[in-house]
């Protein structure tokens, strides 16, 4: 990705409130800020400006978000970030199924909103970048050795939990619905089964040290999934 003074981000919101805010702000750090006010005119910015970072609102006058990620997703994986009152449970996960990178619930602080626009953009660059090796709060991960330490201390991981940490760690600052990840780890037999989950969740956190009342790595998104968070 280009330095961060030439980022594009492109904002799809239909309240000018808001978009003028999110202009503000953006471009406060240095973001280049485009607008659509509508889905269908987000979707022709994104094939003529091919931005970084794509941040929707869901209620859109002409086309639902939902609609929007899933045309976006038939020719695009440019990262979108969700901007939306709809709070509920099953709004993220369908949103996140959909292919969103991550979701945040309106009314929002503008210094989370940038946390959340730097690991998806992080996370994005690292992906172009085809990186071997993650290392972040001293955890290490060579993913071509399949080694892994934690504050150089080696640590060893079954299949399934090295699977897991290696899909956490390559969309890092993303949340990963327990459906994404049943599917990548079980198959879609097993998408109901989310306890398996949450027991391989467990079993990877004691292994690096993890506290989940206080995690230094795995971030759990309450009924929606999980996060690797990076700093």
């Amino acid at each position: 990705m280009s330095s961060e003074s030439a980022i594009k981000i492109l904002v799809v919101e239909d309240e000018s409130q808001i978009r003028k805010f999110l202009r503000i702000s953006l471009e406060a750090h240095n973001y280049i800020v485009y607008e659509a006010r509508l889905g269908e005119e987000g979707l022709m910015l994104v094939t003529s400006l091919n931005p970084d970072l794509v941040i929707l609102d869901l209620g859109l006058p002409d086309l639902d978000g939902q609609n929007f990620i899933e045309q976006l997703r038939e020719w695009s994986q440019i990262p979108v970030l969700v901007l939306s009152v709809r709070a509920s449970e099953t709004d993220k996960v369908q949103a996140l199924d959909a292919g969103a990178n991550d979701y945040v619930t309106k009314p929002f602080g503008i210094g989370e909103l940038m946390a959340r626009v730097r690991a998806i953009l992080r996370s994005s660059d690292d992906s172009s970048n085809s990186a071997t090796v993650f290392e972040s709060q001293g955890l290490h991960v060579d993913f071509t050795t399949r080694e892994v330490t934690v504050d150089g201390t080696a640590v060893h991981l079954s299949k399934k939990e090295y699977t897991l940490l290696r899909l956490l760690v390559s969309s890092h600052g993303q949340v990963l619905t327990h459906q994404q990840i049943i599917r990548e780890i079980w198959d879609s037999t097993h998408q109901d089964d989310v306890h398996y989950l949450r027991v391989l969740v467990g079993q990877l956190r004691q292994k690096l040290g993890d506290n989940p009342a206080q995690p230094r790595f795995i971030m759990t998104v309450q009924g929606v999934g999980y996060r690797f968070s990076i700093l």
